[in-house]
This record gives structure tokens, sequence and C-alpha cells, in this order.
């Protein structure tokens, strides 16, 4: 059994590079989570998890996170990707994504609206929402990533 996280953050990217891989990357490590070795996870946030901005996880520590990203090698094309976090006062939390063609603030809203629907489906009570989103124009290939990083 693999232990709980206890802690979260909410970071966000955006990079070019010269294959989509390497604008991934450049998106990952301007987001300050490209020396992690992600392990990607779906969208539910640990009871009693705080919310800890700034997190410090040494480099190569395998790391469950939520993300969403999005590649593009159309110059010009505006991405964006956003992710929410829905806390509820007393049991888990939901975790939503969202990525696409779009600004960061459609994206930011579209994820909110994702968050508050989870909730609904799962008749939750909601009592804090976070967002955080990312645009960004590609110049050859480009990438943004939002991501929820949990720690313990």
């Amino acid at each position: 059994m693999l232990p709980v996280p206890s802690k979260f953050a909410l970071v966000v990217g955006r990079g070019e590079g010269a294959t989509p891989l390497n604008s991934f990357d450049a998106a990952l490590l301007d987001a300050g989570i490209g020396n992690l070795n992600l392990v990607r996870v779906s969208s539910i946030l640990p009871p009693g998890a705080q919310f800890s901005p700034g997190l410090q996880i040494p480099p190569g520590t395998p790391t469950p996170t939520a993300y969403g990203y999005i590649t593009s090698s159309s110059p010009g094309q505006v991405i964006a990707a956003a992710v929410g976090v829905g806390i509820s006062g007393d049991t888990y939390g939901v975790i939503m994504e969202y990525e696409g063609h779009c600004t960061k603030e459609e994206a930011e809203k579209r994820v909110q609206t994702m968050v508050e629907e989870g909730f609904r489906m799962r008749s939750l009570f909601l009592k804090e929402v976070l967002v955080q989103g990312i645009d960004h124009r590609v110049e050859k290939t480009g990438s943004v990533l939002a991501a929820v990083v949990l720690d313990y």
C-alpha cells in the first residue's frame, strides 16, 4: 500500500523546444517539476491534504501528479492549460485538469466549471476552489502544463 499524500501545490509552466517532447520538458522545468519522476494520478485530493505552495521535492523523487498539458507546432497558435482543486470541508476533494486552444482565462473558467460539476456528481459540499492556468503563443513548437503536485 502506498502512503497517502498530505500536501499539494498547483504549478504551471510553458516552454518552447525543437521537438514536442523538448517543449514539454521545457514546460515541466518552467513549472519547477522537470527533475521529478511524475507518476500521473487521477483526480482525487486526499482527505486532509494541505495546500503547500512552493513544495521542495528532491530531484528524481517519484511524485504523484495530476496534470493537463498541450503541445502545438503551429506558430502563432494560443494554447492553454489549467488545473482546479475543489476542497470540501470534511472529506476528500476533486482535482480537474483542462487543456485546449484558448486563453488562460478561458481554460481557468472551464476547469472551475469542471470542479463544480465533479462535486455535484459526488454530492459533496464545495467549500473552496483553487484554480491556476497558463497560456502561450506558440513560436515554433510550444507546450503548456498545469499540474497539481502531491507530496508527503
